[in-house]
């Protein structure tokens, strides 16, 4: 019977669906993070009689035609790009991308990777790093004998000594964009790696280009909106409890035609 199988997909979908919802669930507090979606497709159909074709008791084409769904696969998971709120954190080395954009990390295999958390830090020989210690592109190091420093909007660093009355020029962060931020590769750790669905990376300075501008003492909030999160929860709850009831009704119905006598 077919049925089951098509329940099944449908289980199976209301499965995924939980699963990414949770995970939201779980990052409400990730700084920087974007909620993701899951997006589903209905399956082939199987085609007893094409609209279209004749019928031969009077020659007439069917107007609709006769097609069996065969259930539901999954499309994507996509993410849901949309800005956090800004929470001051008063912090120096925490910034905010007030915009689109990324910062362009550099990881221990050479390779490139960027992200939206800017809770930065700095190494013992004043490197300013990620959480994770990786370092920002382009490298900036701040002086050891450096008594404060300063971000500007366009991601300009200044560092401010005691026996200086001005701000010296430390270094400038610059900003990537994508044609499709929707198709980077998530690796974890707040960090995301082009692809060809994402296309090179676009690099520009803060506040030109469309880029977003740089606030020095804010952090991004997660983009996860609970209430929203918590009711999807229960239809996809629901979802899956009427994918299992078509599978026993199924069953029941497969059992009553063995007990024909």
């Amino acid at each position: 019977m077919r049925a089951l199988k098509i329940a099944a997909t449908g289980m199976s979908a209301q499965q995924m669906r939980v699963e990414t919802i949770s995970n939201n669930l779980s990052n409400m507090s990730t700084t920087g993070y974007n909620a993701r979606r899951a997006e589903f497709a209905d399956l082939h159909y199987q085609q007893f009689a094409r609209a279209g074709s004749v019928n031969a008791a009077n020659g007439a084409g069917l107007p609709t035609g006769v097609q069996l769904g065969l259930g539901v696969r999954p499309a994507a998971i996509s993410v849901q790009l949309a800005q956090g709120s800004l929470s001051a954190t008063g912090g120096d080395l925490d910034i905010a991308i007030d915009g689109m954009g990324y910062l362009e990390i550099s990881l221990p295999s050479g390779a490139a990777a960027d992200t939206r958390d800017g809770g930065l830090k700095r190494t013992g020989e004043g490197l300013i790093v990620t959480s994770e210690g990786f370092p920002v592109v382009p490298e900036i190091t701040i002086p050891d004998d450096a008594q404060s420093i300063s971000i500007n909007r366009e991601g300009e660093v200044f560092a401010y000594f005691n026996d200086a009355a001005g701000g010296q020029l430390l270094g400038q962060f610059t900003l990537t964009d994508f044609s499709n931020s929707k198709g980077l590769e998530a690796l974890g750790g707040n960090l995301f790696a082009e692809t060809e669905a994402s296309g090179p990376p676009i690099v520009g300075t803060p506040g030109t280009d469309g880029l977003g501008g740089v606030r020095q003492g804010y952090l991004e909030d997660s983009s996860v909106d609970a209430v929203r999160e918590i009711t999807e929860l229960i239809e996809a709850q629901r979802g899956y409890e009427m994918n299992a009831k078509v599978i026993s009704a199924a069953d029941q119905m497969m059992g009553a035609t063995t007990q024909v006598r």
